[in-house]
């Protein structure tokens, strides 16, 4: 590839990233529109708009033939993937929609720092000297967030533990992150159909009871879910995992903006102390992902990037190991 190709190819990366980021840095403003739906109709209709969306995408590609050849253990792995990306979304659509959208900026602060110790505890990974300061950093945050809060802060935790975990999942998956994320959504969409039914046999859904626009935007959740997820797609093909990586802090910055500065969320002294020492862990953790990538190859393959989907929250992994920083790490 000529020097101006890759100049050109970096720059589409770039926009893709900032695209996927920027849009998922944007979500606390979507989300409440869709009230007055509860966090679980919402997550229902998700769930249904991205099958849909999804398979439309496959069939334009022409991947809907990989169905047939995902194995049964496959199918397990998906199986779990799907039930924890529905918890990651029902906890997120739930923390945007009742003023807590600091917390949720909060789990994706922490969400690598996460992903680190999951790998140490499921992989056996072992951390060098900055990653175990980072998470003993990230440790004491959380327990000053637990001191200023009175209990300990379970929707940045739950976010953040429930997409680690779906990263560790989506690490052993071998399957096209397109295929893969519309078999999760196609998993859960018998029990978001029920569910739907269920309120529409009540009377309770919201649906239909809110106007067209309304329903508009209920249709949109799905594109919306689904098209940050192939711009990342696109862009991991075009930057270095660094670069990547640098970008998804993109997306709790702009969260915990908007829950300050637009929903004047309460940002006690105890809790501005406890985002410092995250950031620190944060700054150490990267510094030390950019240091071991700068001595790694340059060049990294396309196959050896597996794309996982959150909120959401996306995020990459390579076959180097699990950590959710750059070919080191990955989320």
């Amino acid at each position: 590839m000529s020097q101006d190709a890759a100049q050109r190819n970096s720059r589409a990366g770039l926009l893709f990233g900032l695209g996927a980021y920027g849009t998922w840095g944007l979500f606390p403003a979507f989300f409440p529109l869709l009230k007055p739906a509860s966090a679980f109709e919402v997550l229902a209709h998700r769930i249904v708009w991205t099958l849909i969306f999804m398979l439309v995408v496959l069939a334009v590609v022409r991947r809907l033939g990989d169905l047939r050849r995902i194995s049964g253990r496959v199918w397990l792995l998906l199986a779990a993937a799907s039930a924890l990306i529905s918890m990651n979304w029902v906890i997120y659509i739930y923390a945007v929609s009742n003023g807590h959208v600091v917390d949720a900026a909060l789990g994706y602060f922490i969400n690598p720092l996460v992903s680190v110790l999951l790998g140490m505890l499921l992989f056996r990974e072992r951390l060098n000297r900055m990653q175990m300061v980072a998470l003993v950093i990230a440790v004491a945050a959380v327990g000053v967030l637990v001191v200023e809060v009175g209990a300990p802060p379970w929707i940045g935790l739950g976010l953040a533990f429930s997409f680690g975990l779906y990263g560790v999942v989506k690490k052993i998956v071998p399957t096209d992150p397109r295929v893969s994320v519309g078999v999760e959504a196609g998993l859960a969409a018998p029990f978001a159909i029920a569910y739907l039914a269920v309120l529409g046999w009540a009377g309770t859904g919201q649906f239909l009871s809110n106007g067209g626009w309304h329903i508009v935007l209920t249709v949109l959740a799905g594109p919306l879910t689904a098209i940050p997820l192939l711009f990342f797609a696109a862009a991991a093909q075009r930057l270095a995992l660094v670069t990547l990586g640098l970008l998804m802090y993109l997306n709790p910055a702009m969260q915990m903006t908007w829950g300050v500065v637009v929903g004047h969320e309460p940002m006690p002294t105890a809790r501005w102390v406890g985002f410092a020492l995250i950031w620190v862990a944060l700054a150490v953790f990267t510094t030390d992902a950019v240091r071991r990538a700068r001595r790694a190859p340059s060049v990294v393959e396309p196959a050896q990037i597996t794309v996982v989907e959150h909120q959401g929250v996306a995020e990459f992994v390579g076959e180097g190991d699990s950590q959710g920083t750059p070919r080191d790490g990955d989320r």
